[in-house]
C-alpha cells in the first residue's frame, strides 16, 4: 500500500513571545505535579476520565499501531481484588526480593506494602502494552516500539489528569500478571502501569525527598 498524505492541521505560527509564554504556562502547571498516596474518595466523573484517556491516545507510536489499552476501574469489588493481589506482591518484594540498596533508596519516600489507596481512590486506570495489533481494532500485526509508545501515552495521560486537577500515582508492583487476569485481558497484553487517580485527601502530604529535582544543567546540554 502506497503512502497517502493529507494537509497538516492544528498548528498556527505564533510569535516567539507567545510561544515562550505558553511553554512557561505548561512548565508551571507540571511543576505542581506530585505523586500522591493520600487520596480522597470524592467521586470523579467517567466523562473526565474518558477525556483524559482520549488525550493519552493521541500519543505517537511505532508505525501508528497505538499498542495500548486502558482499563478504567471504579467498581469497588474489582479495586478490592486488585489491592489484595498487589499487596501480596509488594509484601514479597519488601520481605524477600528487594535488595538492601533498593530498600535504602525507597526509605526517604516512606513506602511499604500497604496500598490502601487502591481502594480509596475513585479510579484506577490499568495501562496495557499490546505485542500485536495494528492501526485498526481487531488486527493481528506485529507492533513496534511498544514500550516506548506506551510510555509516551502514559506520560500524556499523567499530564492530562494533572491538568484537569486530579492527583495521580504510578503503581508498578512486579510482577503484574494478576492485573491482566483481574481485568480479563488477553495473554498478548502486558500490564505496563496501574494509575491511581483522584483528588488529594484533605491534609495530604508528600515526601520532602520527592521535591528534589535536578537542575537543567544536570540533565541536558545544548550542542
Amino acid at each position: 500500500m502506497s503512502a497517502e498524505f493529507v494537509p497538516l492541521e492544528g498548528y498556527e505560527e505564533l510569535s516567539p513571545e507567545e510561544m515562550q509564554k505558553r511553554a512557561e504556562t505548561v512548565l508551571e502547571t507540571l511543576r505542581t505535579r506530585r505523586t500522591i498516596r493520600d487520596f480522597s474518595d470524592k467521586p470523579v466523573s467517567r466523562e473526565l476520565i474518558e477525556t483524559c484517556i482520549k488525550a493519552a491516545a493521541t500519543a505517537p507510536s511505532g508505525a501508528n499501531h497505538q499498542p495500548w489499552y486502558f482499563v478504567a476501574i471504579s467498581d469497588a469489588d474489582t479495586k478490592r481484588k486488585i489491592r489484595i493481589a498487589a499487596e501480596a506482591e509488594e509484601t514479597e518484594f519488601y520481605e524477600t526480593r528487594a535488595s538492601d540498596e533498593w530498600l535504602a533508596a525507597l526509605e526517604p519516600l516512606g513506602t511499604d506494602e500497604n496500598k490502601m489507596f487502591l481502594e480509596t481512590a475513585p479510579w484506577l486506570i490499568a495501562v496495557f502494552a499490546q505485542k500485536r495489533g495494528g492501526e485498526r481494532a481487531g488486527q493481528d500485526k506485529k507492533n513496534y516500539y511498544v514500550t516506548e509508545s506506551v510510555g509516551l501515552a502514559t506520560g500524556m495521560l499523567i499530564t492530562a489528569l494533572h491538568s484537569a486537577g486530579l492527583g495521580t500515582l504510578t503503581h508498578t508492583p512486579a510482577p503484574m500478571t494478576f492485573l491482566r487476569n483481574i481485568c480479563g485481558r488477553p495473554d498478548n497484553e502486558k500490564p505496563f502501569v496501574l494509575m491511581v487517580v483522584g483528588y488529594p485527601a484533605d491534609g495530604a502530604e508528600v515526601p520532602k525527598h520527592a521535591l528534589i529535582k535536578k537542575d537543567l544543567s544536570e540533565i541536558s546540554e545544548f550542542i
